[in-house]
């Protein structure tokens, strides 16, 4: 059911939680969470979005998955946080500093869970996130308090330049990455 008006303004500034584990095989995260993920206490929940047609795309899911499902991603290895944890109606709302805390806040999950990977979903947010202004989608170099680190488009709708089929193979290259990780570990 999609949420009202009345709804969508009541879930600004509220957060919603982290689908975590320890051990992952890959985290994703989000820069954060929209109003209308925020209303229905979902990730990536908003229609239009990209992520979860991605994940599948990329062979992450065997399945389309809906938002709703969520929780389901645990039991495939996988989880969503955020930079931010705070609902917004745009990204930009974000203040820079607001971005850096967010990258140490991650970077302590990161210690504490322990993924073999993360997936930022915005290239522009991880930049300002972890000071790498010339980053680059795709595999970073080093890592992040041990984790292996992959910086994905964001799956917006408003991404319009990343098509469907581009935003699934950059998905597909992360799986075959952290596949690779699993079956030939340094």
């Amino acid at each position: 059911m999609r949420p009202t008006p009345e709804q969508l303004a009541a879930a600004h500034g509220g957060e919603i939680d982290d689908v975590l584990a320890p051990g992952l095989k890959v985290l994703f995260c989000g820069i954060n969470p929209g109003l209308y993920s925020g209303a229905v206490g979902l990730h990536f929940a908003r229609p239009g979005n990209r992520f979860w047609p991605a994940l599948h795309a990329g062979g992450f899911t065997p399945r389309l998955f809906r938002p709703d499902e969520q929780r389901e991603l645990l039991d495939l290895g996988l989880g969503i946080t955020n930079l931010a944890a705070r609902t917004t109606a745009r990204a930009d709302e974000l203040a820079k500093e607001e971005l850096h805390q967010g990258g140490l806040i991650l970077t302590e999950k990161l210690a504490r869970y322990r993924p073999r990977w993360l997936a930022v979903v915005g290239i522009t947010a991880y930049r300002t996130a972890f000071r790498q202004p010339k980053a680059t989608v795709g595999e970073q170099a080093g890592t992040i308090a041990g984790t292996k680190v992959w910086v994905l488009p964001n799956p917006s709708g408003l991404n319009a330049h990343w098509t469907p089929a581009a935003l699934g193979e950059e998905f597909r290259r992360l799986r075959v990455a952290s596949e690779e990780d699993l079956t030939h570990p340094q």
